[in-house]
Order: structure tokens, then sequence, then C-alpha cells
């Protein structure tokens, strides 16, 4: 190689822009070597925990683009101003970093969320006493969606808020005009309410999934929690959805809150000379039959005296409210059969055929 060929080359390593390109390969470099060890070294300590270690294994492949990007920030902003496209460079490589970062909270939270739906799995809901499995799936599904709808929200701020123009147009949105502002803030407020609401639930939870709730008179089930509604199953098919902060503000029955297990009603209206102690009979042995009756309770109690007859209220108990429901109806339909095999002339007499049937002489007719 000839001197003048050798000159040109040191100052072509001299140049300052050259030992920049240099500096930031190097960097990158460093950061990849850097990671490379660190995730093997952080996958082998936390191998022995699940949550950890899918959270880990889920943040690998956004750490990889980060740390090069953390690097190469830095690198940029001892750059010299006269760098060529310098406040380019470094708006563009914030951007990615940002982007980057937004990316590693999505794939940590969709690390946690896949342990919990391996946890979700192992607590199904088609069983009698699923209160723990409706608890935990009601916060895996109501804590990750929030979760990850935040940190999304989150960099997009961010990102949006690297621009100085855009900076500036919120400002002077928030300087001078205020009763525009005041109106974003009126009509985005459901979606904040919406947003605690669902916090609300997800940790205090008076509902959960698979709950039974009777809301303005309707009767179903929770089938689905989303960040801004519920979807309630009606017994006949139809679907009820309600916004999240109508269960902050309103008041509604939830027949699971503690436990699926529940008491139901039975009423008869028989007359007064009606005897008490078959009917006990009776209903002890529908329900001893009956395999919807979990042999918690079987009572039956006259509650009313009215002028023409009397009320009986006969208490069932079932595991479930829906088995509840069908065991009801058993026992209903049971003692209405024997009452009308083998006391029929003790149903609810009219009081006009009762003196019409006593004056003739011809025994009452059951009504």
């Amino acid at each position: 190689m000839s001197f003048p060929e050798l000159g040109a080359l040191a100052d072509w390593a001299n140049d300052s822009s050259l030992r920049m390109l240099l500096v930031a390969l190097l960097a990158v470099l460093l950061a990849l070597l850097v990671h490379g060890v660190g995730a093997a070294l952080v996958l082998r300590l936390t191998r022995s925990m699940p949550v950890a270690f899918a959270a880990a294994r889920q943040c690998k492949a956004p750490a990889r683009v980060l740390l090069p990007l953390t690097a190469l920030q830095a690198v940029w902003q001892i750059a010299p101003d006269d760098f060529p496209l310098i406040g380019a460079v470094r708006h563009g490589n914030s951007l990615l970093l940002l982007l980057a970062l937004t990316w590693l909270g999505l794939r940590a939270v969709r690390g946690v969320r896949g342990v919990a739906q391996g946890v979700v799995g192992l607590h199904p809901l088609d069983v009698e006493d699923n209160l723990n499995a409706r608890r935990i799936h009601t916060q895996t599904r109501m804590l990750t969606r929030i979760v990850m709808g935040t940190v999304l929200l989150a960099g997009l701020a961010l990102m949006l808020m690297t621009f100085p123009d855009a900076r500036q147009f919120g400002a002077s949105l928030l300087a001078s005009a205020g009763v525009v502002g005041l109106v974003a803030g009126i009509a985005a407020r459901p979606i904040f309410s919406n947003l605690i609401a669902g916090l609300q639930i997800a940790l205090a939870q008076p509902i959960r999934i698979d709950d039974v709730l009777v809301v303005q008179g309707d009767w179903g089930r929770v089938e689905e929690i989303t960040g801004t509604y519920v979807v309630l199953k009606i017994w006949d098919e139809r679907r009820l959805i309600i916004p999240l902060q109508w269960f902050i503000e309103n008041p509604f029955h939830n027949w699971t809150r503690k436990s699926a297990s529940i008491i139901g009603t039975v009423f008869l209206w028989v007359d007064y000379r009606m005897p008490l102690e078959p009917l006990r009979k009776e209903a002890q042995r529908v329900c001893d039959a009956a395999p919807e009756w979990d042999r918690r309770l079987c009572k039956l109690q006259v509650t009313e005296a009215g002028k023409s007859a009397i009320e009986l209220r006969l208490l069932v108990s079932s595991a479930s409210s829906g088995q509840n429901w069908d065991l009801r109806c058993r026992v209903r339909e049971a003692l209405v059969d024997f009452m009308q095999r083998e006391y029929p002339q003790h149903l609810p007499l009219m009081r006009a055929e009762l003196a019409e049937a006593v004056i003739s002489g011809k025994p009452a007719t059951a009504q």
C-alpha cells in the first residue's frame, strides 16, 4: 500500500463520524452479549418459579431489541451536535426504545397471563363447589386486560410526547381551550369510570365469572366480564349487557357470593283441616329420593293463616341454584299430586261453593 493511501486511511480513521459509528457498533455488540448471558442466567434462576420463568421467557425477545436500543440511545446522547442528522437519529431511537419498552411490558403481562391460564385450567367451573375457580377466573381475566390496556396506553402516550408539536398542541389546548378540555373530560368519564370499576370488581369481587345474579328482576349467570361491561346469560338464553359502573352504583342480588349452595322455598295453600304431618313425611320422602337435594335442609312450616286457607312454606337446600330450581319444582309437583290423591277434600275451597255444598248435603268438591 502506498503512502498516499495510508494517509487517506488515517484521515478516515480520525473522522469523528466514523468513530461514533464504531462506538455504536461496539455498544450494540456489547448489549447483545449482555443479553445472551443475562437471559441464560435469569432463565436458570427462575426455573423453579413458574410465574417468573414464564415472564422471563416472554421478555427474552423484546429484551434482545431493548438492550441494543438503550445502548444506542446512550451513544447518541454523547454524540456531538454536528453529527449528521443527530436530531432525527436521537428522536427515532427514542421512539423505537419506547416501542420496545411497550412490547416488553405486553409480553411480560402475556407471560403472567399464560401461567394464570394454566392455573385457571386446574380450576374448572363445571363442578359443584366452584367458588375458588370463579374467583381465579375473574381476577385473571380482569387484571390482565386492565394491565395490558394500561401498558399500551402509556406507551402510546409517551411516544406521542416525544413530538414537540404534540406537546405544544396539548399545552395550548389546556391553556386556551378549557371548555373543550372540560367537554373531553366529560366524554371520557365513562371510560375511566369503567376502568376504575373494573379494578374494583377484580380486587373486591362483588361478582365473579359464573355467579348467579338477579339484576332488575332478571335471573342469570355471569357469562363474561370485559373491561367495560358484563354479559349476563338469562335462563331463557337471552343476554343482558350491563356496564361495569352499574354494579358499583346499584344494588343487585348475588346468590353465589360466598358459596354456590342455596336454600329455596316452595309455597302451598291448603285448607285449615289439612293434617300437616303426612305432608311433612311426603316432603321428606321426596327430598330423600331427589338427586338435587344436598341433605342440609327440608323443613315444612305454616307461615300464614288467612281467612280461607293456611300458607305452608317448605325450605329445601341444594348445592347450586340450578339444582335448587329443579328440586323446588320436583317437590311442588309431588306435594300437589299427593294432596290430590290422598286429601282432595282439604284443598282450598271457595266460600260460596262450600256453603252450597253444606245446604244441598252433597260432598264439597275440590277447586
